[in-house]
């Protein structure tokens, strides 16, 4: 078999391989044997049919099945010859398939990139520093009131904080659309549940008033229908309500759980909440920084492959996310192309840093990741075997440990430097 290998564009390859004629007749010839031996044709006997007859019933198929099983394992074997890593399946382009002169093909395929790693030692890390404040406590609790706020009709035009009552009818060139009305929808001014820009026009609006107003969806809007179309709304306030937040007493505190109804005790409950909070996030951020860090000093090629399998997979989770089961109506894939190519740059560098360390997982970490999540249920014990039941899920918490010791190293490596930050703006960091 002879094979040559030419770099295209990127990591684009393009194999030809050449396998010789002599290869193909003589599995064709076996196999035709082996046919022979098993063939049932009326007027001989099994293991008796003379191989003209052979030849003549089954050459054909027997010679296509060879082709066809030739290609798949000359391409593996080329593969593993010139020592090429395929990100995807190949595109085979046929050049001789003619009988007697044997077979000749051209495989088009990306390759991953060859990655070393280089300045990780040059990344920058800024550790938040973080204590919890009274008044991080005191903001927690008012939202807490928030989320038992009653809420009593007023005759007055509406603001922030209000829960309006609308009857609303949408239409896109003047037809209407899925989803574009609604009666007696209910919605509170400033919690950002709506698009702004459908929001903005109803303030300052009392019960009974009407408006008319355009709205451009955005571009990456989750209906195709929608996205970056311009919409004629017609909305109707029918009440607006003002909020009235509840006492902080002893009744509300053993709503949040808090048995002895006791305002410090709810206050010590909020701030281990807080600190758990400030736990994860803190690990986030360093995580983030980290990772950001490894792509930028680590710059490489992505084969495109694998960035259009990983939009397809996160298009899929929104459309579940989303309740969207028709295709037509699913998020535009180019939404998603961004954040899946970077998905799989980080996905490639992480590996990267697994094969160079040669970091592996031994049972006690998967054991205490266990213990770690199934701790907060009522039933760890039932949760455990869950897991232990389902391979897949044990394969994610591999990884999950995997990637904690990539970081971690990675932090090892990189330059900290202290920076002290109030909980809101470690919070409103971007994940």
């Amino acid at each position: 078999m002879h094979v040559s290998v030419k770099s295209a564009k990127g990591l684009v390859r393009r194999m030809r391989v050449k396998v010789p004629a002599e290869k193909i007749e003589k599995e064709i010839t076996t196999r035709l044997k082996d046919v022979g031996r098993k063939a049932k044709i009326q007027g001989f006997r099994p293991g008796k049919v003379p191989a003209k007859i052979v030849q003549q019933r089954y050459g054909a198929q027997v010679r296509q099945e060879v082709i066809q099983d030739l290609l798949q394992s000359s391409y593996t074997d080329a593969v593993v010859q010139e020592d090429l890593k395929p990100a995807g399946s190949p595109s085979i382009e046929p050049e001789n398939i003619k009988e007697g002169e044997g077979l000749t093909y051209t495989a088009v395929f990306e390759v991953f990139p060859e990655i070393v790693l280089k300045d990780l030692n040059k990344i920058k890390v800024n550790k938040p520093i973080v204590k919890i404040a009274e008044d991080d406590i005191d903001n927690m609790v008012q939202k807490l009131r928030e989320q038992n706020a009653a809420y009593n009709k007023v005759d007055r035009k509406s603001a922030k904080g209000d829960r309006v009552t609308v009857n609303f009818e949408g239409k896109l060139k003047g037809e209407s659309f899925d989803g574009g009305s609604a009666k007696d929808f209910q919605m509170v001014l400033g919690e950002g549940n709506m698009l702004e820009d459908f929001e903005k026009p109803i303030y300052g609006m009392n019960s009974g008033d009407t408006k008319s107003f355009k709205l451009k969806f955005p571009k990456d809007y989750h209906s195709n229908e929608l996205a970056g179309k311009k919409v004629d709304f017609e909305v109707e306030i029918t009440e607006v309500a003002e909020q009235t937040l509840p006492d902080i007493d002893e009744e509300l505190i053993k709503k949040f759980g808090i048995a002895t109804g006791l305002i410090d005790d709810l206050r010590s409950d909020v701030e281990k909440n807080l600190n758990r909070e400030l736990a994860a996030k803190l690990k986030s951020a360093i995580r983030k920084q980290v990772l950001d860090g490894l792509m930028n000093k680590n710059s490489i090629d992505v084969p495109e492959v694998l960035v259009s399998q990983e939009s397809e997979s996160m298009q899929k989770e929104m459309m579940q996310r989303m309740g969207i089961t028709d295709d037509a109506e699913a998020p535009k894939i180019e939404t998603f192309r961004e954040a899946s190519e970077k998905r799989v740059r980080l996905g490639l560098l992480l590996n990267a840093a697994i094969q160079e360390n040669a970091f592996q997982i031994d049972q006690s970490q998967i054991n205490a990741k266990l213990d770690e999540i199934c701790e907060p249920y009522d039933n760890p014990d039932e949760i455990r075997k869950i897991y232990q039941q389902n391979q897949q899920l044990i394969n994610q918490i591999e990884s999950v440990l995997l990637e904690e010791q990539v970081i971690e190293w990675m932090i090892s490596q990189a330059r900290l430097s202290d920076k002290a930050m109030t909980y809101n703006e470690l919070m409103d960091l971007p994940s």
